[in-house]
């Protein structure tokens, strides 16, 4: 452009969108310089620019490939890759052909995992090496590495991102406090350990006399360089309440416990037997320490999905939380899908260590809650694979009993069963386990046996009664209540007795079938109590 030719106003108009001072009377060949100099260093930040983006895409290849390699005596592979305790990976190739190895940076720069497919340009194995090795990662499960960069770079660099909330909103999660004071608030499900947990540091669980099993609601601050984890900037509310509330709460442990008085009715309709049968000859009540002895295949997962229900809908101000200690998948969707209440669960396929994790932290939340007065009912499924998960993890005493069981590993089983209690001046944990017998282990059986005298309140249910499908499979002569009359009314404990006594000759089974019958023909348990106290 020949700037000569422009006018003198043209110029500065041409000076002002440059954003170049000078002065009014300037002449016209010192403001054509002027321009001309403004321009040649936009030219020259632009090229700038230009070979910086040049070197940030020459950087991200040679991340994926060895430039000292040639790619010319490459030769393209794809596999599935096993990624390796040091880190970096290995694909198996079919034919005879040596494994090839896939460095840990390339691992950890498009995040690999075991399992993913990988396609790219493979050398063969220099002198001392045991692999080949992959130079040019190319493919990931057959998306191009360029087009995950690309991916990675536009969600860095977004202004809001999924993570900004977390920062600008309250965020909460249970306290998880360590022995070196300092603690984590558990943020995934089953209160296990994982990367959105926060740190909470010690002189805040000092300051508010935090324990483990709190629900903790506050900000954050977001980690630095060297912070594995956000950390919590101040505590909003502990357990609902203003956190300088519960300073001087007293201990779980120093409650006073006494026993059960408040029946929890579990009857909701007609159709309600097993409900209904509790309700009238094995009583529950708030702080009641209760054991469901059950063979396989005897219907203990229905009842106790009847007995959430009915406590759901008949006593709404209970916290309900059921346990599911190394259970089945599919039994535990079944669970969340038919019950509305707090659900921790382990499955099967899962490390002792995680099944024994969620079990302390259930009892720890529960607690907490009894502390400031409120009703909690935890439902165990079971107590058995409880004791036997523990039994793995526990540090070998040098006793063991038959079938194998480490004495010390009831400790924990009974210290979590023996937890449940009425609480003298309010508040109550009511803790109902299930408990497995003849399932042809001699452990199971053990450990039966340990827990035989612990509980307040024994329901058993029949195999006999199972295999001929009747259902609920209840052994109404071994079930029953240790201080029923705390629970029942007169008239109700006058009928309970005088049932056991009329069909006390009969056995399990016919009783079952008799009572069950006599159920079913009235509309509920106050219709069967007035027609048998008339008759």
């Amino acid at each position: 452009m020949d700037l000569t030719q422009k006018t003198i106003a043209e110029l500065k108009q041409m000076a002002d969108q440059l954003s170049l001072s000078y002065k009014s009377k300037i002449r016209k060949a010192d403001l054509i310089a002027l321009i001309e100099g403004a321009q040649a260093e936009q030219r020259k930040k632009r090229e700038k620019e230009a070979q910086e983006h040049k070197k940030k895409e020459a950087a991200h290849i040679k991340s994926r490939y060895k430039l000292k390699d040639n790619l010319s005596d490459s030769t393209y592979s794809e596999g599935p890759v096993k990624i390796l305790p040091a880190g970096y990976g290995i694909i198996e190739r079919d034919g005879g052909a040596l494994p090839v190895y896939v460095s840990s940076s390339q691992v950890q720069k498009f995040r690999v995992e075991t399992g993913d497919i990988l396609g790219g340009r493979v050398r063969s194995p220099k002198r001392g090496e045991k692999y080949a090795a992959m130079l040019f990662l190319e493919k990931v499960n057959g998306v191009k590495t360029a087009d995950l960069i690309k991916k990675m770079e536009k969600l860095m660099n977004a202004p809001k991102n999924n993570h900004a909330d977390r920062y600008a909103k309250t965020q909460t999660g249970v306290l998880d406090v360590n022995p070196e004071g300092y603690g984590f608030l558990r943020i995934e499900k089953n209160f296990y350990p994982g990367d959105n947990d926060v740190y909470v540091p010690a002189n805040i669980i000092r300051r508010y006399n935090l324990r483990t099993g709190d629900l903790i609601a506050g900000h954050l601050r977001k980690s630095d360089e060297s912070e594995k984890q956000d950390a919590l900037l101040y505590v909003e509310t502990v357990n609902g309440a203003i956190p300088e509330s519960i300073v001087h709460r007293p201990r779980f442990e120093r409650l006073t416990p006494i026993f059960p008085r408040d029946k929890i009715t579990l009857e909701t309709n007609r159709d309600a037997i097993s409900a209904r049968i509790i309700d009238l000859f094995a009583p529950i009540g708030k702080g009641q320490r209760g054991l469901i002895v059950a063979p396989p295949k005897s219907g203990k997962t229905t009842l106790l999905k009847a007995i959430a229900n009915g406590v759901r809908q008949n006593s709404p101000d209970i916290k309900l939380m059921i346990l599911l200690v190394d259970e089945r998948p599919e039994e535990v969707t079944d669970m969340e899908r038919s019950v509305d209440a707090k659900i921790i669960y382990s499955t099967f396929d899962e490390s002792a260590h995680r099944q024994l994790s969620a079990a302390q932290m259930t009892l720890a939340r529960a607690k907490r809650l009894v502390e400031q007065g409120q009703d909690v009912m935890i439902l165990v499924d079971s107590l058995t694979r409880l004791v036997r998960g523990n039994n793995l993890v526990i540090e070998p005493s040098g006793r063991t009993l038959t079938g194998g069981l480490d004495p010390a590993s009831l400790h924990f089983p009974k210290q979590f069963f023996g937890s449940a209690r009425n609480i003298e001046n309010g508040g109550s944990l009511t803790i109902i386990a299930t408990a497995l017998v003849d399932t042809g282990s001699r452990m199971d059986d053990i450990i039966y046996e340990e827990f035989k005298g612990t509980g307040n309140m024994e329901l058993h249910l029949n195999r006999d009664l199972a295999e001929r499908r009747i259902y609920p499979a209840i052994d109404i002569k071994k079930s029953g209540t240790r201080r029923e009359e705390l629970l029942l009314s007169p008239e109700a404990l006058k009928m309970s007795a005088n049932i056991r006594k009329v069909y006390g000759k009969d056995g399990a089974d016919e009783m079952a079938e008799k009572i069950i019958l006599l159920l079913t023909r009235t509309e509920s348990n106050a219709v069967f109590l007035k027609r048998i106290l008339k008759n």
